[in-house]
């Protein structure tokens, strides 16, 4: 198996899966209906022993509880991580009302996700039958996140972090970096989901095209001036506290959904690469 067999994998999953369109028996309106939650996803690919998983664990990202990809999976080669692209129907319906998220955003957070852990399982299995021991953390009883400020247990002095980042994996994998909003700027854009697969499978690692962690971002403002809490700011980036508080009450009045996303609609990098950083790319 090698990156094309993943690659080809991953796409003819989403195109076929029926989840990825929102079906009448859960739409919250006839709006909705038919709605395509994701295109083609992209895949990068990172080396398990990537000192730059290290880096991140003792440097500034609060992700010092991040356990390394052989912790995982002991005698784990590669790191595979990919980004689901929210399709241009689902980013266009989020435009419309910049203080609360639309019906068909807060289908592709919550049924998105749900599609994403089903994408991830599926590849897992077909890595494992083609004998290549793999896992995924997302799916994994021992991840955990927290989403809230110190003093949720069952690590009292952790806030906003977890044990494994989805968007820290994507960036050692090759497939871009951060922005003003913390979201991962991929050639695809912000604007989409990310998961990832720890593997025995060795692939040649991507090489990253950047050495920064915010080459992509322009640090325009534009995402600090959709979200509808202020908390994003050109001074110090985001603040997480407000961000979550407004995410409890999406949840409240929306329930059992939940979501916003205004950082990530109607900004340069919403689906590419700022064109004053670099080109579009299909």
């Amino acid at each position: 198996m090698d990156k094309g067999d993943l690659i080809k994998l991953a796409t003819e999953f989403i195109r076929n899966s029926e989840s990825n369109l929102i079906g009448k028996e859960t739409a919250l309106s006839e709006e909705v209906v038919g709605l395509k939650i994701y295109e083609d996803p992209i895949l990068g690919f990172g080396s398990a022993d990537d000192l730059c998983f290290l880096d991140l664990k003792s440097g500034d990202a609060n992700l010092r509880w991040m356990l390394l990809p052989d912790e995982w999976l002991p005698g784990a080669k590669t790191v595979i991580s990919f980004f689901l692209p929210f399709s241009k129907e689902v980013k266009d319906s989020n435009k419309k009302d910049f203080k609360l998220p639309s019906p068909g955003w807060l289908h592709a957070r919550i049924e998105g996700q749900a599609l994403l852990a089903d994408l991830t399982a599926y590849l897992v299995k077909e890595l494992v039958q083609a004998g290549y021991e793999s896992m995924t953390p997302l799916l994994d009883k021992r991840m955990w996140s927290i989403t809230k400020a110190v003093g949720k247990e069952p690590h009292s002095d952790a806030s906003f972090t977890s044990n494994w980042s989805e968007r820290h994996a994507a960036y050692v994998c090759g497939l871009g970096t951060f922005g003003l909003s913390k979201g991962l700027i991929t050639r695809k854009g912000v604007a989409g989901r990310f998961g990832s697969i720890i593997t025995q499978l060795y692939l040649n690692p991507d090489e990253r095209d950047y050495t920064g962690i915010y080459d992509y971002c322009t640090m325009c403002g534009k995402c600090a001036n959709h979200c509808p809490v202020r908390a994003i700011s050109l001074e110090s980036g985001k603040a997480h506290p407000p961000c979550s508080e407004f995410l409890d009450y999406t949840s409240r009045k929306f329930a059992p959904r939940y979501g916003c996303g205004k950082c990530q609609i109607d900004v340069p990098c919403e689906s590419c690469i700022p064109v004053t950083v670099r080109a579009c790319s299909g």
